[in-house]
């Protein structure tokens, strides 16, 4: 059974490690507990949705980035990696604020 909480925990142990931070630098920076930060990123318990957005923040990543790195990995353990776009169709795209959509 794939566990979404394992999957952040991986996802955010990999972008701090990516940042050159310790966990206790992060849990510090998040206003979180060590003990509990670490617990996240083994997989142990699941973090809230305001945690992650203080962890996102102490790792500056914006939460989109971190939860879609989550998507695309649950998505490769479903097998269905392929199924998933990286763009909008043109002409869904082209209903959007040129602003909010980048173009090829």
């Amino acid at each position: 059974m794939i566990l979404v909480r394992q999957e952040i925990g991986d996802v955010l142990r990999d972008f701090r490690l990516q940042k050159g931070r310790t966990l206790r630098q992060v849990a510090s920076k998040a206003s979180v507990a060590l003990g509990y930060l670490s617990e996240v990123e083994r997989g142990q318990k699941e973090a809230s949705s305001e945690i992650l957005a203080s962890v996102a923040e102490a790792l500056d990543t914006p939460i989109s980035v971190i939860m879609r790195e989550v998507g695309d990995r649950l998505a490769v353990l479903e097998g269905i990696e392929s199924m998933v776009p990286d763009a909008l169709p043109d002409d869904f795209a082209a209903g959007f604020d040129g602003e909010l959509v980048s173009q090829r």
